[in-house]
């Protein structure tokens, strides 16, 4: 399989999809060949946005990209901190 990536959308639309599959009795294996998914891709979704609307999962995405820059600020600012204080330990 070629390695995607999938939007929240795409992938709440897939696991909606699968579980109509697997309730007309398609067993899990099948039900990821035709969704053209690995099956511990099924498994990973289903843990983080079982149950999510799409616009959950949307917001979900926002909040995990404005955490990812605000640890990027925070390292930086740490950084500046620890220079400051090797800096300012120094005597000239």
């Amino acid at each position: 399989m070629t390695r995607r990536k999938h939007t929240p959308e795409q992938i709440i639309r897939k696991i909606a999809e699968g579980q109509r599959l697997m309730a007309s009795g398609m067993d899990i294996t099948d039900m990821c060949r035709q969704l053209q998914i690995a099956e511990s891709t099924w498994h990973r979704w289903l843990n983080r946005y079982g149950g999510m609307g799409t616009d959950e999962a949307k917001r979900l995405k926002e909040l995990e990209i404005e955490n990812e820059q605000l640890k990027k600020l925070l390292a930086e600012a740490e950084l500046d901190k620890a220079m400051l204080k090797h800096l300012a330990s120094k005597k000239w």
